[in-house]
């Protein structure tokens, strides 16, 4: 009885093991089915039938004959060298079974499937040639991703007491690379970013960016002051830069709660985004150059301190979303934007501010494109970041510039400095022997 129960057992799950494979089964005929319709030359198929049908009705003989040889030139367009011989093989038999039918000359229907043949060889070649470049390119592009990840790091949506979101897009395509770079990390001395644009575009622009985004993390890291992480760039640009070649560059930090600070090297400004909701741009107090042209114009940097608090956002961008144009040339309006998409998630506002830039020049960019959104939530006021080593950029004082900026709970922006947006401003020229 024993035996009987293990065999009776050993055969029960046949049964079930068979219904557990059949969806397996089903999935893998669909998959066969989808692949041998992706590989059928269906427009060449129907090509040939209607010039069947059409000498059949008809009667014409060498006039539709000889239009057989388009089909396999047809579907070297779209399929590869064994669709294109099989169609070529049967219009060739087709062909031949109505050139008798309607009484061809042997000399003409000889003429027409040589020349149908021809056709099918150098489509089959060119079928293949093309095959191969669209492998070629396919490898070109994942190499690319490839060097993005490792070149533009993705960044988590939390970052220290922020929150963060990133967009950019390539002019390029099909490469899915440009010259517009940015960087976010968490060091030491509280979260330091930079936004940039690389003069020019290809392989020479983005070996720049790599350049400054590899200086940037190292420097973060290292250098307590954000002047100095930015003299670190610009002393290597200097050494490894052209004349003609420079990057514009916004480089932040946040290493006292409640201070956000700004070193802007030629960039556009960033965008502050108060709690309140109103859109200020942050200006230059001390105009520099971008990073590269420094020994040209003697100019230095200047560090700003910026009061930035539970709800506030700073968007920093790329000349590439600013100079889009519509149709009419007009350029896009981007603090106009970002004041109708702010939201209190990040992600979702260069969503929506994304979708519309590209509404807005109809479908493609025509430069490289970045967005970094930093927005600080009102949960993180009593896990702030602890404050960093006072360093000069904490401590000294200097001359105040304006900002663009209105009180908590106003109408439309005001220009002009109030006192709960103060922005002290630091140049540098004193400590010009440190770059």
């Amino acid at each position: 009885m024993s035996h009987a129960r293990d065999h009776g057992g050993a055969h029960r799950p046949s049964r079930p093991t068979r219904d557990r494979l059949a969806p397996l089964r089903a999935f893998a005929q669909r998959r066969a089915t989808a692949q041998l319709a992706a590989g059928v030359p269906v427009l060449p198929l129907l090509f040939v039938f209607v010039i069947v049908l059409v000498d059949v009705v008809g009667g014409a003989g060498m006039i539709w004959l000889s239009l057989l040889a388009a089909a396999p030139a047809l579907a070297a367009t779209t399929n590869g060298p064994r669709g294109v011989f099989c169609i070529g093989l049967l219009a060739a038999v087709l062909g031949a079974r109505l050139g008798v039918r309607d009484g061809v000359p042997a000399g003409e229907l000889a003429a027409v499937l040589s020349a149908l043949t021809a056709v099918t060889l150098a489509s089959g070649l060119a079928s293949s040639l093309r095959g191969r470049r669209e492998r070629v390119l396919a490898a070109v592009r994942s190499v690319a991703e490839a060097a993005q990840h490792a070149l533009l790091t993705p960044i988590p949506e939390t970052v220290g007491p922020f929150q963060v979101a990133v967009r950019y897009s390539a002019a390029a395509a099909e490469a899915r690379i440009g010259g517009d770079l940015y960087a976010l990390v968490s060091t030491p001395y509280g979260v330091r970013l930079i936004v940039g644009d690389v003069r020019g575009k290809g392989l020479p622009a983005v070996g720049t960016a790599a350049l400054v985004l590899g200086v940037f993390r190292e420097a973060a890291y290292d250098e307590p002051d954000l002047l100095a992480v930015v003299g670190r760039i610009e002393r290597s640009l200097a050494r490894n830069l052209g004349g003609d070649d420079f990057v514009t560059a916004v480089v932040a930090g946040y290493g006292q709660a409640g201070h956000l600070e700004v070193v802007n090297c030629g960039h556009a400004p960033p965008l502050l985004v108060r709690a309140s909701g109103s859109v200020l741009p942050v200006e230059p107090t001390h105009p520099a150059p971008p990073l590269g042209l420094r020994a040209l114009s003697g100019e230095v940097p200047s560090l700003q301190v910026l009061p930035f608090d539970d709800g506030d956002q700073l968007l920093l961008y790329t000349d590439g979303v600013t100079e889009a144009r519509n149709h009419d040339r007009e350029f896009y309006p981007l603090a106009e934007g970002l004041a109708r998409h702010v939201s209190e998630e990040p992600a979702g506002t260069l969503d929506a501010l994304h979708d519309e830039l590209l509404t807005y020049v109809g479908g493609r960019l025509h430069d490289d494109a970045a967005l970094l959104l930093l927005r600080k939530p009102a949960a993180s006021r009593n896990a702030a970041a602890a404050p960093a080593t006072p360093g000069p950029a904490t401590s000294a004082s200097g001359a105040s510039g304006p900002l663009a900026s209105e009180p908590a709970g106003s109408g439309p922006p005001v220009s002009g400095r109030t006192a709960s947006d103060l922005v002290v401003s630091r140049p540098t020229g004193a400590r010009s022997d440190r770059f």
